[in-house]
């Protein structure tokens, strides 16, 4: 303000450096101070791969005497605070200057890990032999038990090797999708999960389009880093609601489909659980598709497939078996590479079963990277043409 035009435009100046670093595949992180307004934050200072402020920071376009005197309306108090924009998704949090050292730290040994020795598997875990094998139905019915492991328990097993987004940094949040740096192995990645006990019936935040926002923004982390990109599918079904309509669900599901099939990285997508509908096919497309052995993939929830056809719910069962949906169905159709073994039911040995699918993301992963041919996009684009030719 103080120096005119010109220090205004040398914004597009820095930003212009910052996208040269970010050319490098290498990370951009910033940390607000109090207050940082103006041209700063509307360029450079929310260009970010990891944005983080001090406690109490003021954050704004435009600080709150300007708004006021400009428009002749106060801004609320409270609503330009770090805390609140943390909370709104704008930012990814708020740490204090002591913290900051740590918090760098933790970032780069996540992207950066100081030794790549592979660890030593334990082999119980990875028992492959198959005590029972369910119909579509029964898997359907074992996946909606709420002591099934989900995302959670992966990210536990994850921890502390993990950096957590908290929004998708344009002011949009839902706690249904976790976005994180994560460390798999001595492999740095992007991870981008549907958490199922998050959303209804176990929770309260449903699948909606800012929930596939913030997937969107792990899509383009893992390009700008050149990560490995996991998708965890594991969801009940898109939200159903006048919000979701409003804010173009449909768009949305077919803008993060359709970046999964673009993007220029190795991808592993996990069926873990439930696979309902379009949020579950919006983060399907993969180099690799895994699924556990009691998942499945439907077009729409069973009894609401039952209901259109049959105008009841009865029917479910049967037309799921006919829906080809189960996990050991879907490898037949080409539509999953490999499936995770479950001894029965997951939810029976929920350590031994995250364990397992760690090992089958690392081992997946370690397998697209010596495999360069099933990576990328145009590897993506050959495999399901050529699905849709086997499947017509």
């Amino acid at each position: 303000m103080q120096e005119g035009s010109p220090a205004f435009a040398m914004m597009v100046s820095i930003t212009t450096a910052v996208y040269r670093h970010k050319d490098k595949n290498l990370p951009f992180l910033v940390y607000l101070r109090n207050p940082t307004t103006g041209g700063v934050l509307a360029s450079w200072g929310s260009a970010g791969h990891f944005t983080f402020a001090e406690p109490g920071a003021l954050l704004g376009f435009l600080g709150p005497r300007v708004v006021e005197l400009t428009t002749g309306t106060p801004i609320p108090e409270g609503v330009q605070i770090g805390e609140n924009l943390a909370r709104h998704g704008v930012i990814d949090g708020v740490i204090s200057p002591s913290q900051l050292r740590t918090a760098v730290l933790k970032i780069v040994s996540v992207l950066f890990p100081a030794e790549k020795e592979e660890q030593d598997v334990d082999t119980r875990v990875l028992d492959t032999e198959v005590s029972v094998e369910h119909s579509a139905w029964e898997s359907i019915t074992i996946t909606r038990n709420p002591e099934r492991p989900g995302l959670r328990h992966l990210v536990e097993a994850l921890s502390p090797n993990t950096v957590a987004l908290s929004g998708t940094g344009d002011g949009r949040t839902s706690r249904a999708v976790t976005v994180m740096l994560a460390r798999i192995g001595s492999r740095p990645v992007v991870l981008i999960g549907q958490d199922r006990h998050k959303q209804p019936p176990l929770g309260r935040h449903p699948l909606g389009p800012s929930a596939l926002r913030m997937a969107r923004r792990g899509i383009q982390l893992a390009h700008e880093l050149q990560l490995p990109l996991i998708s965890i599918i594991d969801t009940p079904g898109a939200e159903l609601s006048q919000h979701a309509e409003e804010n173009a669900m449909a768009g949305s599901i077919a803008r993060t489909l359709g970046e999964l099939v673009d993007v220029d990285v190795p991808t592993v997508s996990i069926i873990l659980g439930q696979g309902c509908g379009g949020g579950a096919l919006a983060m399907l497309p993969s180099d690799r598709v895994l699924a556990a052995e009691n998942a499945w993939l439907s077009p729409l929830p069973p009894e609401g497939a039952s209901a259109i056809i049959y105008r009841n719910t009865s029917h479910a069962p049967r037309m799921m078996e006919e829906q080809r949906v189960s996990a050991r169905a879907l490898v037949s159709a080409g539509i999953v590479d490999d499936i995770i073994p479950e001894k029965g039911d997951a939810a029976a040995e929920p350590e031994k079963f995250v364990r397992r699918t760690m090992f089958y993301i690392e081992h997946t992963i370690k397998e697209l990277e010596t495999s360069p041919q099933r990576v990328g996009r145009e590897q993506r684009f050959q495999h399901y043409e050529s699905l849709a030719k086997r499947l017509i």
